[in-house]
């Protein structure tokens, strides 16, 4: 039997049903709380580990190009997972199952907003949902950090891209900078001499004109939200920037309690945090404002991933390029763990949330249960505790 490369899509080259594909992508869409590192972490899990879908070289590089593009990249990565298992088809429902079940709890909730003026009760099963979400990102990178850290250079340009994140540095300048600096180490390691030259891109939203209130179309709505999603770079306090400056200060649908409110939700329910477009849309537009800016915001990341996913296997071919997408996983990967850092702050409380957080990485380690079930388990335990108190 042939022997496959590491970087081989899949250890299995038989595609896999768009049912199939379906049914994994909506299971996570209802189950992936706790942001973006998270949300990578259960699909390395699933895709990886359980099902064997991707190598774990294979993941990496589709990880780290849905670092480097604009839009969510959560959904991004799952929108290349089924494109690599079902081809078109599989990009799409991928994609939309990914990002459906979220959508329609926040549109829910939203409703729920303009009818009763407030958000509904969430922080019990919140308060037991953090932990797990913490258990899985640290044991996605106990799975992950081998491969991606194959030399001593790597590991220090990680623990470098590392500090520069807990310091402030930007998400998408950490990620660039790594790439940068391993194609340099690279370089320097071969004694070519030659003088390289990296610009980060500077990325700037094009900024509405009105000062005044703009009224709210739904084709005013799509563009302002295909806008963002085509532009914004990073996390959603990244994403929350964009949103000030246009629904708040320029276009005047927003008041700030508002928008503050909107983030909260899509940081708060399963899936990506973008779906803030789905609450806002529904807030100025109703149940098709709603439908058009989630659209809206989450189609460039779709014809992003379209248009560079045959470009991966040839960045990885290229030992430039190769060396700049190794930098950019590592980078990832550290910025990944200080998101889980800075969690375990708000999530990790008392003793009851420090046995469910202890309790569920060893189930994920010792007995590799689904992380679906973990965080079932952490939402009934929130739950039972929140109502005791």
């Amino acid at each position: 039997m042939p022997e496959l490369s590491p970087h081989a899509a899949v250890p299995d080259p038989d595609r896999v049903s768009l049912a199939e594909v379906a049914r994994l992508f909506l299971k996570l869409g209802v189950t992936a709380f706790g942001g973006p590192a998270s949300h990578v972490a259960m699909m390395e899990n699933e895709f990886v580990r359980r099902r064997r879908w991707l190598s774990h070289e294979r993941f990496l590089d589709l990880f780290g190009a849905a670092n480097i593009l604009p839009g969510p990249s959560s959904s991004e990565l799952a929108v290349y997972i089924g494109f690599e298992r079902a081809g078109w088809l599989g990009l799409v429902v991928a994609g939309v199952c990914f990002v459906l079940p979220a959508a329609l709890i926040v549109a829910a909730i939203a409703w729920a907003y303009v009818r009763f003026g407030s958000l509904p009760h969430v922080a019990g099963v919140l308060y037991g949902v953090k932990p797990v979400v913490i258990a899985v990102i640290v044991d996605a990178l106990r799975a992950l950090a081998p491969k991606a850290i194959k030399s001593a250079p790597l590991g220090a340009l990680a623990l470098i891209a590392g500090v520069a994140s807990a310091l402030g540095a930007p998400p998408l300048a950490v990620l660039f900078g790594a790439g940068a600096l391993s194609v340099v180490v690279r370089r320097a390691g071969r004694n070519t001499g030659g003088a390289s030259a990296f610009a980060l891109p500077a990325v700037a939203g094009v900024t509405t004109v009105a000062s005044v209130v703009a009224p709210v179309s739904l084709f005013t709505l799509f563009l302002t939200f295909l806008k963002i999603g085509a532009t914004v770079f990073g996390s959603g306090y990244v994403l929350l920037a964009f949103l000030r400056r246009d629904l708040v200060e320029h276009l005047h649908w927003l008041t700030e309690s508002q928008l503050l409110d909107a983030v909260a939700v899509g940081q708060v329910t399963p899936g990506p945090v973008f779906t803030t477009a789905t609450f806002i849309g529904y807030l100025v537009g109703g149940g098709w404002g709603a439908f058009v800016a989630t659209v809206a915001i989450f189609l460039p990341g779709f014809l992003l991933v379209a248009m560079t996913r045959p470009l991966v296997a040839r960045i990885r071919r290229s030992p430039v390029a190769g060396s700049f997408l190794d930098g950019v996983n590592v980078a990832a990967l550290a910025l990944m763990a200080v998101v889980a850092v800075q969690l375990a702050h708000t999530a990790l409380v008392d003793v009851t949330t420090v046995l469910v957080g202890v309790t569920s990485a060893l189930l994920l380690v010792r007995f590799k249960v689904n992380t679906t079930w973990l965080v079932l388990g952490g939402a009934l335990v929130g739950a039972i505790v929140g109502a005791r108190g």
